[in-house]
């Protein structure tokens, strides 16, 4: 039986330490690199290639070595550099050359990226999962409306963003649900110009990726990732237009540039790692519990896998399981670091202890396998998705349930939702004045504007009538 996994009892002092490394996970912050910037510019020096070498060494002079340092620098160098600071960059981290006439992937490119996808997968995806996340989506849309009043209007008028930069990540694994995750709502919204951003052997190691990417219709398509290229997507660059709003998650680098750069562009959310909390009771089944917890642990090694009880016999059980069903596990090794680092069942009073301390930990993935499992997760309110019985495996949730997976991670899911059209549409203010409008409003205005000590906004008004 596995040690990574362990039961905590409330109120003991190592519920207490976990609790501390979860609030530290969820406090994305700054994290040291260590050796690794040292190994990186040793490995640029051993090219042989004077202006990469020349890089190389002024990027990292004076530079802590810290993630937001690096985030910080690679930004400053997009900026002066544009493309060569794209090129360098990408170079300096991915260990890969990449050409100027290759950060953009041509339709040719990616033809030959789809040899070899899953085909009886593709047809899947185009006739099951994307029909299903288009149907989910189009139910998200609004409508501009507005309310007609002596001879004028106020409403709002829904316009879809023009430009959007889509992130797929690669890093331990290639996402083609990512991609369809982020563009489909896009679609809905009515984008017009749709940009994909991947690191540069994603395409090579996910023909899947290549192949839905055509389906989906989109052309626009960059072998940049990490934080070159947010910060790409943000300033833009001779071959690289800039957007409106970058979406998707990545790791600590595009989570740091996102958050640096939001204000000179919109994103979706300061995404951290991914994690779960499943609220279950003795009449749950302890293999899916277990599988559920397994599933989210195999993520990477700071995903959160927690599991909530008011029986410890069933947390026993559960335990048990875990071991069994991880034995086999391709991730086996994630998974452990995962669950030794952030990972755990809890033992709680009562059920209604276990649905509060849920609710306060506000995750991104709740799911509820309970007796009473519809009513007991009507009292969650903090949560970026909740899944219902023991039927709503958070996989299905990831893949083709409907909803969005791009979810609130570290707490934010107490304020922020899921990843929908409104991320893609703009609402603006349309006033249609006449004057009999105004009249019957001039007195409230003029008043508020004298009050405020604002003397021309008010004779602004009274000028008119």
């Amino acid at each position: 039986m596995t040690d990574s996994l362990k039961i905590y009892e409330i109120g003991t002092e190592e519920f207490t330490a976990l609790q501390k490394r979860l609030s530290a996970r969820a406090e994305t912050g700054d994290v040291s690199l260590g050796t690794k910037p040292g190994e990186l510019l040793q490995r640029a020096k051993d090219s042989g290639d004077s202006e990469f070498i020349a890089f190389a060494e002024s990027f990292y002079e004076g530079l802590p070595h810290t993630a937001s340092a690096t985030v910080e620098r690679v930004i400053e160098k997009v900026q002066q550099l544009r493309d060569d600071g794209v090129r360098h960059c990408a170079r300096l981290f991915d260990g890969q050359e990449l050409p100027t006439n290759r950060i953009q992937v041509n339709k040719l490119d990616l033809m030959k990226g789809a040899d070899g996808a899953n085909e009886e997968l593709i047809k899947l995806c185009t006739g099951q999962i994307i029909p299903r996340l288009r149907k989910f989506h189009e139910k998200q849309k609004t409508a501009s409306w507005q309310i007609d009043d002596n001879g004028g209007s106020v409403g709002i008028r829904v316009q879809p963003l023009r430009r959007v930069g889509l992130y797929i990540p690669g890093g331990t694994a290639s996402y083609p649900s990512t991609l369809m995750m982020t563009a489909i709502p896009a679609q809905v919204a009515g984008v017009q110009e749709i940009a994909v951003f991947t690191p540069p052997e994603t395409l090579e190691k996910s023909p899947e990726l290549c192949a839905l990417i055509t389906e989906l219709g989109i052309t626009e398509v960059y072998r940049v990732g990490g934080a070159q290229a947010i910060a790409a997507a943000a300033i833009g660059t001779e071959k690289i237009a800039k957007v409106d709003k970058i979406v998707g998650p990545g790791n600590i680098f595009v989570a740091i540039a996102k958050q640096m750069l939001s204000g000179r562009v919109g994103i979706d959310s300061f995404a951290g790692p991914s994690e779960i909390v499943i609220i279950f009771d003795a009449s749950a089944d302890p293999a899916m519990v277990a599988a559920d917890m397994l599933a989210q642990a195999e993520h990477d090694e700071h995903a959160s896998a927690v599991a909530i009880t008011d029986s410890s016999e069933a947390a026993e059980k559960v335990k048990a399981e875990v071991a069994k069903q991880l034995a086999d596990l391709p991730r086996k090794s994630i998974i452990e670091s995962s669950f030794a680092s952030y990972g755990g069942i809890i033992t709680v009073p009562s059920k209604g202890f276990a649905i509060r301390l849920a609710d306060s930990i506000a995750p991104e993935h709740c799911e509820v396998l309970t007796e009473d499992a519809e009513n007991d997760a009507k009292q969650i309110r903090n949560a970026g998705a909740v899944f219902i019985g023991p039927w709503a495996p958070e996989a299905f949730g990831d893949y083709n349930a409907g909803p969005n997976h791009v979810l609130p991670t570290a707490g934010s899911a107490r304020w922020a939702s899921a990843l929908g059209v409104d991320d893609f549409v703009r609402h603006v203010s349309v006033i249609r004045g006449s004057k009999e409008l105004l009249a019957a409003n001039k007195e409230a205005a003029i008043k508020l504007a004298r009050a405020e000590q604002l003397e021309a906004h008010a004779r602004s008004i009274e000028k008119r009538l």
